[in-house]
């Protein structure tokens, strides 16, 4: 009788199941928040013809209609937003949010962080590492802004995002002498840490004991 090898199959067997899991576990998310922003329409949609689409009432299925919906209007958005009259439109809106205080911080901050994260400037870098949670470790983060404090002394907000969910975060404002500058892309820098830490160069591109100041004008 040939040996089961109870161990190893299970070890391999988990190990190949992780990263499909986790594939599914974003996809899911993903899927999951974009679908839910026009499920009230097609479900409104489906209650409005009971006769011809009562019988296709399913969950799954309205879901799905949903996500396809967003991902059309999303497509549509971003050819309207490279048009004149899209960005006319854009303009309008963005006045109308600029009375509204609360609205016009919110939109106002997301906006800048959705412009860094698509484009990176000449000069500057936007991936670092800090001494965080403790002086001993290190944190990826993302430079978002730099400013003087009240002594002159130059700073640097940083974004620090978690794994394997970069949407959650932390963050920090770090003396600029106290970044150490990487040669990472955001997309690289997010696939390090989407994959915690599987999925990078080697050797990484930063020394730890030459810490220098980051480029970050």
């Amino acid at each position: 009788m040939r040996p089961l090898y109870v161990q190893r199959y299970l070890l391999t067997g988990l190990l190949t199941f992780i990263p499909i899991w986790l594939t599914w576990t974003v996809f899911k998310s993903i899927f999951s928040l974009l679908s839910q922003i026009n499920l009230p329409w097609v479900a409104a949609l489906f209650e409005a013809f009971p006769e011809t689409l009562g019988r296709l009432h399913e969950g799954w299925l309205m879901s799905l209609l949903a996500f396809i919906v967003t991902l059309a209007t999303l497509y549509a958005m971003g050819f309207a937003a490279n048009r004149v009259f899209g960005q006319r439109l854009l303009g309008a809106f963005e006045r109308v949010i600029e009375r509204i205080p609360v609205a016009h911080s919110i939109y106002g901050g997301a906006k800048k962080l959705m412009t860094m994260l698509q484009n990176k400037p000449s000069g500057t870098q936007r991936v670092v590492l800090i001494d965080f949670p403790s002086p001993e470790l290190k944190s990826i983060g993302f430079v978002t802004r730099v400013f003087r404090d009240a002594s002159g002394t130059e700073l640097a907000s940083v974004y620090v995002p978690t794994t394997p969910n970069p949407t959650g975060g932390y963050l920090e404002i770090v003396p600029l002498d106290r970044l150490v500058a990487t040669d990472w892309s955001v997309d690289q820098a997010m696939a390090f840490i989407l994959s915690a830490g599987a999925a990078g160069p080697d050797p990484l591109p930063f020394d730890l004991r030459g810490r220098g100041p980051a480029r970050t004008d």
